[in-house]
């Protein structure tokens, strides 16, 4: 451990993680020092095992995130256990609208990609305990007790080992998700918006293989994803985002599993199948959030810490991850340049390109989930009318498609 490092990212999830990553090449060239702090034990090094587990959670990773993983130099461990996602089929429940969108069409290999959450951050993990790594120093298990500004840095209190330390860092990154306490004692306020609504999550198995289609099934009562995911000892799996209204989650919790699968059967249909198995359970509250604080002298919020969206279209992760590779590429830049990491001009113009970002996928999710929850006739007509001609126009199908698989954003260089 040392005393002081140029960079300090709190959370060694996901996000955290993959900005260490990110950062990682040119932490050689550059000279960076950085420290990753986490609560949780470091699993150990150069034992990197997928751990098969049929309850297993997973993200949806757009094509877009495949380049930025790809650039980071972890792809090919990581393929070897995700699923492709080659057909998203889009349909509302009861009425005629429908889209369909495939890899073969847009000319990708696939549209996104399904991975388990463990395997990803085991991934992420390994990477930064390769030999190359040793710029990165983990802290862990960890606490961090107080952030506070000081002249050109920030000065962090640290609990780790039962023993209290300080530090300090050009720049702290506060990447430790959703539920952070420290960010409500340093004052960061958040705009928050529910939806009176709980996203059930659960993997459940098909009778037939998914085919590696995706799909987003609308209802009366919320939307419905299904994601391909990796078979598992001859078991077909698919996981499954089911929005509840409040007013019937404890009830959607309480089925015996046959009842629950008899219920996601008659909301979803036959379309991919009869299911057959549910696994465990787990449903939370759906909020908008959005921090209205993202960046301060020294001081970035990233991914979950920074926003939260409905699960509606699976980009909530995908926008986490192209902030941090702007963040990283901001950051190589400004080294490079000669600049403090936590110069406030340089972390507003981050924020200020990826307030767009934020707002533009956030829009869309939020738009999409009240017009498609919506029972008003003229409403409803619309919106299939929408989903038949979208499904009708190549043009207009490709240009959701690249929107949709994070192509129409600049490429990040980590470089």
């Amino acid at each position: 451990m040392k005393s002081h490092y140029d960079i300090l990212i709190i959370g060694g999830g996901m996000a955290g993680a993959s900005l260490a990553c990110a950062l990682l090449p040119a932490s050689q060239s550059l000279g960076l020092k950085i420290a990753v702090v986490e609560a949780h034990p470091l699993p150990e090094g150069g034992q990197l095992r997928y751990q098969p587990s049929y309850d297993s959670r997973a993200t949806a990773l757009a094509y877009g995130s495949r380049s930025i993983y790809e650039l980071m130099g972890i792809w090919d461990t990581l393929q070897t256990h995700l699923s492709p996602i080659r057909q998203i089929h889009v349909s509302d429940k009861g009425h005629f609208g429908v889209t369909r969108l495939s890899a073969e069409q847009e000319q990708v290999s696939a549209l996104g990609y399904v991975v388990e959450n463990h395997w990803l951050g085991r991934v992420l993990l390994d990477r930064l305990q390769q030999d190359d790594a040793a710029n990165i120093d983990f802290l862990c298990p960890a606490e961090v007790t107080a952030v506070e500004p000081a002249a050109e840095q920030m000065d962090v209190g640290l609990k780790i080992d039962g023993e209290s330390r300080q530090l300090s860092a050009e720049l702290v990154v506060m990447a430790d998700g959703g539920r952070s306490k420290l960010r409500e004692r340093m004052g960061i306020g958040y705009q928050q918006q529910t939806y009176d609504q709980h996203a059930v999550v659960a993997n459940i198995s098909p009778d037939r293989f998914h085919g590696d289609v995706a799909y987003e099934r609308f209802t009366d009562t919320g939307p419905m994803a299904l994601l391909p995911l990796e078979t598992l000892q001859g078991e077909y799996r698919c996981g499954l985002v089911w929005t509840v209204p409040d007013a019937e989650v404890e009830e959607v919790m309480a089925l015996d599993d046959q009842a629950f699968l008899q219920r996601v059967q008659e909301r979803f249909g036959y379309r991919a199948g009869r299911f057959i198995r549910a696994g465990e359970r787990h449903a939370y509250p759906l909020k908008l959030v959005l921090a209205q604080e993202q960046v301060r002298r020294g001081l970035v919020v990233l991914g979950n810490a920074a926003h939260a969206l409905h699960p509606i279209a699976g980009q909530g992760y995908n926008l986490a991850l192209r902030g941090v590779v702007a963040l990283a590429d901001q950051l190589i830049e400004a080294r490079k340049e000669g600049r403090l990491l936590g110069d406030l001009e340089m972390l507003q113009a981050f924020h200020a390109r990826q307030s767009q970002d934020q707002q533009r996928t956030i829009g869309m999710s939020d738009r999409t989930m009240r017009l498609f929850s919506n029972s008003n006739p003229l409403l409803t007509l619309g919106r299939d009318l929408g989903l038949q001609l979208l499904d009708l126009s190549p043009t207009a199908k490709t240009v959701f498609a690249r929107s949709a698989m994070g192509l129409d954003m600049p490429a990040p260089r980590l470089k």
